[in-house]
């Protein structure tokens, strides 16, 4: 199994009666999820997104996040 870190169209997923989504294939083995993975839905109601977030990435996209605000604080003070 291959981990790749770009962006990339994995096809389309279709939301089933009880709100489940199935993931593809190809997506999950090329982001490295296995079945028993727990996956953060995080999103962006006004803009219609959507994102899934492995459980270990958490505390890493948490970080990315709060150094990009404490940037933007920054430069907005300069």
């Amino acid at each position: 199994m291959v981990c790749m870190y770009e962006k990339k169209l994995f096809g389309t997923a279709t939301v089933g009666t009880k709100g489940q989504v199935v993931i593809p294939a190809t997506a999950r083995d090329e982001l490295c999820i296995k079945t028993g993975d727990r996956l953060y839905v995080v999103g962006s109601p006004a803009k219609g997104v959507v994102m899934l977030l492995r459980e270990d990435k958490l505390e890493k996209f948490i970080e990315h996040m709060s150094l990009n605000v404490e940037m933007l604080k920054k430069l907005k003070k300069a």
